[in-house]
């Protein structure tokens, strides 16, 4: 944990992809402490057709949803946000204007991880 879902519109090169995935990485990695072995980046992509921002089909947007086990401070989360907008600008080359950042806190009961065991379970 924690577990982050980067959606966006399709229409990047895999350079571009593979850089944000690699900043994102980093971003959750310094601004939370985070161990690298923790996190999960993934990217989903959306056809034009499917995704509207700002009332235009295909408008270039990135949507982070990012899961986190309960319990972070609020400067925490909002060092992790500054640091993916930062990470979706310098790796896509698009406007803070188009990046937003969602933060779950999940309870820890409510997350499984290695071996099949809540967090709780873990001892997180």
């Amino acid at each position: 944990m924690p577990l982050v879902i980067a959606h966006l519109p399709t229409g990047h090169n895999p350079a571009q992809k593979h850089a944000l995935l690699e900043k994102s990485t980093q971003a959750v990695v310094e601004s939370l402490n985070a161990p690298i072995s923790a996190i999960r980046i993934m990217l989903q992509e959306y056809p034009e057709e499917a995704s509207m921002c700002a009332g235009q089909a295909g408008a270039m947007q990135l949507l982070y949803f990012v899961y986190l086990i309960e319990g972070r401070s609020s400067q925490l989360k909002a060092a992790l946000m500054a640091a993916l907008h930062e990470a979706a600008v310098s790796s896509l080359g698009i406007s803070t204007d188009e990046v937003r950042v969602v933060i779950h806190d999940m309870p820890k009961t409510d997350i499984g991880l290695a071996g099949g065991i809540s967090a709780a379970a873990a001892g997180r």
